[in-house]
């Protein structure tokens, strides 16, 4: 494999990983946007963006301030 086919396999794995672990999860960016994560899309001159369930628009994946996974928010409130 050209190094070349190696580096765009190493960053579509990459890409799948972060796709299957955050689509779905709640989360909270540092705007203060919140909601569920519906998409992950790779930009050439952005990197990393997604898009939250009820607000238009993509953001960065390092906007994210916090996530929660489904367990978590399956699970009852303590008390």
């Amino acid at each position: 494999m050209t190094t070349v086919k190696l580096r765009a396999s190493t960053i579509l794995t990459a890409f799948g990983d972060v796709q299957s672990k955050l689509v779905g999860k709640a989360v909270v960016l540092t705007d203060g946007k919140a909601g569920t994560v519906e998409n992950v899309w790779l930009d050439e001159l952005h990197g990393l963006r997604i898009s939250i369930k009820g607000h238009d628009g993509k953001w960065p994946i390092s906007t994210i301030k916090f996530e929660q996974s489904r367990q978590e928010l399956s699970e009852p409130a303590p008390g």
